[in-house]
């Protein structure tokens, strides 16, 4: 499986320096930041709209809430498995860097992974993982999480350290491992979230906090009207 293209005249190989060669033309300080928000800005705003997602759920109804709330913790639960399914797939592969089989590449960020091979990318992979789980608990928010994994692919290509196609295999496998295990890990998780929901102190993390209701009327018994509200006794003569 080394035969993965690493060399030659190939559309991987052109579109890897086409938009690592980007970072020539632009001043450090965008290499900079692109390595900076690919590295952690990006996981870190997939994990605050997970975050949102959870706040604005716990204010559905019962029934929604919960299938919401089982996508919510099988997301990252899907990316933890991503990532232990790409380490023996690495290994399996072994594709070499691109800057262990190019030159003239601008590495603009550290690689690290199973003996430091390339296919699939593990923070693609990752990304897409946590987007289409949201997707699955709210798909406004999912579309943005599925966007921000889209611009994790493209920055790792960006900073020389993945080839095109291994953003591509990373996007594959964080959406298959999400997508076909779903039916098993929603049927597991939503019956325990519904469970927590009926706890009184654990159910706090699944459900917001009720506001007091107005106490009913009785229409049948005569009400009172406030004070400063009574009719005066000149109206009534009238």
């Amino acid at each position: 499986m080394a035969g993965l293209t690493t060399g030659g005249p190939n559309v991987d190989v052109s579109l890897l320096y086409d938009i690592n060669g980007l970072a020539r033309h632009a001043p450090a300080g965008v290499d900079r930041a692109v390595a900076l928000v690919g590295s952690y800005g990006i996981p870190l705003a997939l994990v605050l709209l997970l975050l949102w997602c959870w706040h604005g759920t716990r204010r559905q109804d019962e029934a929604r809430a919960a299938e919401a709330f089982a996508a919510l913790v099988w997301a990252p639960l899907a990316a933890g498995l991503v990532l232990l399914v790409n380490v023996p797939l690495r290994a399996f592969v072994a594709r070499p860097r691109p800057s262990a089989a190019h030159s003239g590449l601008d590495v603009l960020a550290s690689s690290s992974g199973s003996g430091d091979f390339s296919f699939v990318s593990g923070h693609a992979g990752l990304a897409m993982a946590l987007g289409v789980g949201l997707f699955i608990a709210n798909r406004r928010l999912g579309l943005i999480g599925i966007g921000l994994a889209l611009a994790e692919g493209f920055s790792r290509v960006y900073l020389g350290v993945h080839y095109p196609t291994d953003v591509i295999g990373g996007f594959a496998l964080g959406t298959a491992v999400v997508l076909l295990a779903a039916p098993l890990a929603m049927a597991l998780l939503t019956p325990l979230v519904r469970a927590l929901g009926r706890s009184p102190r654990a159910g706090r993390l699944v459900r917001a906090k009720r506001r007091a209701l107005p106490r009913p009327v009785d229409l049948a018994q005569p009400q009172t009207p406030p004070p400063g509200c009574r009719p005066h006794e000149s109206d009534l003569a009238a």
